[in-house]
């Protein structure tokens, strides 16, 4: 007979309460679930009911000409990616981005759970200036720049691990978010 104290019954009474929560909500719902447990942290989670399918590539649109604010469409009927993807939606023709070079890159952010559009510098009007490669920027910026050409447009859709990862960056971007990405490769070499 296992001897099981109050404490771990009480958990375990929790996470039943968590499942059966989550398992009645639709596939359209969100779920958030508190676990009260003597003597342990309160926490919180929004967990997003899947999907069934991952996002491709191009179940992202996105709008606008080169060199001015794109506008960015986040489906929402798929999972987001667990892996970097990556197009470019304009070749360009100058030089390709390398690892080490400096660069100059316009850019938009939309965020994947709210379409939200958190940052770009477009309406800044001064490009990002960065060196490819240094560790200044999150991984998903390091390997989806490389191969951009000087005039072109690439749209990047960045899984958390290489973003801000479980922990995020908040209160804006919260822990486990994919980003989305329209960047102009304005000067490279």
């Amino acid at each position: 007979m296992l001897n099981v104290t109050r404490p771990a019954l009480a958990v375990v009474a929790a996470i039943a309460a968590a499942a059966f929560t989550l398992t009645g909500c639709s596939n359209s719902e969100k779920a958030s679930t508190k676990i009260d447990t003597p003597g342990a942290t309160t926490t919180a989670a929004t967990v997003a009911a899947p999907k069934g399918k991952t996002c491709v590539i191009d179940d992202f649109k996105v709008a606008g000409e080169i060199g001015k604010k794109p506008t960015v469409t986040v489906p929402q009927d798929c999972d987001p990616p667990k892996e970097l993807l990556s197009k470019d939606l304009v070749p360009g023709t100058g030089p390709e981005i390398k690892t080490g070079d400096k660069v100059a890159v316009d850019y938009s952010l939309v965020l994947f759970s709210n379409s939200k559009n958190l940052d770009n510098s477009y309406d800044r009007g001064q490009p990002f200036a960065l060196t490819v490669g240094a560790g200044r920027v999150i991984k998903g910026w390091e390997q989806g720049l490389v191969g951009l050409k000087q005039g072109g447009r690439r749209l990047l859709v960045i899984p958390s691990d290489l973003g801000y990862g479980p922990d995020g960056s908040p209160p804006e971007i919260k822990g486990g978010e994919t980003l989305v990405f329209v960047v102009d490769g304005t000067k490279a070499g």
